[in-house]
């Protein structure tokens, strides 16, 4: 598989970097990994392995992390890098259309 696929979610995750107006920046790695260096951390993305429910691994302070989009690395890589991020976590449970 050529890296094209990875290349774009680089040039995804530098513009999130400015979007979300964290200093920063993004590379590749000689080991295939995308790197996200941040002021005072750095966060490694890799491509699961095909055993692996998941389709990203990213890697911040030595723990690593499943994602299974890139909306969940993305997450990730915010809530490593912005000190001041507060995820919503969103939790979907039955209940009626109307209450009774």
């Amino acid at each position: 598989m050529s890296g094209a696929p990875d290349d774009l979610v680089g040039v995804l995750l530098a513009q999130s970097l400015v979007a979300w107006q964290i200093a920063g920046r993004v590379e590749r790695a000689p080991d295939g990994l995308i790197v996200v260096h941040g002021d005072t951390r750095e966060v490694r993305i890799a491509r699961a392995p095909a055993d692996l429910p998941f389709r990203w691994m990213v890697t911040a302070d030595g723990r690593t992390r499943g994602a299974i989009s890139l909306v969940a690395v993305l997450r990730q890589v915010r809530a490593a890098l912005d000190r001041s991020f507060v995820p919503n976590r969103v939790r979907i449970a039955l209940s009626p259309l109307v209450p009774s």
